[in-house]
């Protein structure tokens, strides 16, 4: 990954977690938690694609698997996000611009339910059934609801900073420059004469037209 993408993403995955755990983990609200954490990972995952999102997603989570007041295995959340990353960077447009809000949504509904059933299988095959006692099919609705409601207030602003990092002015600047490199040697080479050539044959074309004119008035002005 580039050195800004890198910085942002380290930059929005701190602000996030710092949110979900100062403000939306003390909402108290009826079933899961608005996964803030989850919806930056997404958002980012469609700009910079599978690879970029698992990289994200694996460093989201293991963040989130040592901050406190984490009481789960170190790693499971990692590997949690870091599937859900990969897989929402497969819906990564090809031009980088959606054309409407419903992929971003479907993305965000279907990440939501995969991360809680994923995140509920790993904890069983460790040992953990707290899912079972507070009842999945709750959590898996309250989490696509909540996620769903959270998704246009920040999925949209992280997926345009992400863009904005991208464009870099030095990288335009030096492909402006090889585009006219190269426009300038596709028109030599399709007309089969270069340009310091041409511009030295009418040099000499010139220089000729001159000595003529000057031979003419000499030969008049002896007649």
């Amino acid at each position: 990954m580039r050195v800004n993408r890198i910085l942002l993403s380290v930059s929005l995955v701190v602000v996030a977690l710092v949110l979900q755990v100062s403000v939306l983990a003390r909402l108290h609200l009826p079933g899961a938690v608005p996964d803030l954490l989850l919806l930056t990972v997404l958002g980012l995952a469609l700009v910079y694609g599978h690879v970029g999102g698992a990289l994200v997603g694996f460093g989201a989570g293991l963040l989130a698997d040592l901050a406190p007041p984490a009481d789960h295995a170190a790693g499971r959340y990692a590997l949690v996000l870091c599937v859900v990353g990969y897989l929402a960077g497969l819906a990564k447009p090809e031009n980088g611009r959606l054309r409407s809000a419903t992929g971003p949504m479907a993305v965000v509904v279907v990440a939501a339910i995969g991360t809680t059933l994923l995140y509920a299988g790993v904890g069983a095959l460790v040992g953990d059934t707290t899912a079972r006692h507070v009842g999945l099919p709750s959590l898996l609705f309250t989490a696509a609801l909540y996620d769903l409601l959270l998704a246009p207030f920040v999925v949209p602003g992280i997926m345009a900073l992400a863009r904005r990092a991208e464009n870099d002015p030095l990288a335009d600047t030096n492909s402006a420059g090889q585009n006219t490199d190269i426009a300038s040697g596709w028109l030599s080479g399709g007309t089969g004469l270069r340009i310091g050539g041409q511009r030295n044959g009418l040099r000499v074309k010139a220089a000729r037209a001159r000595v003529a004119r000057a031979g003419r008035i000499k030969g008049v002005k002896r007649l």
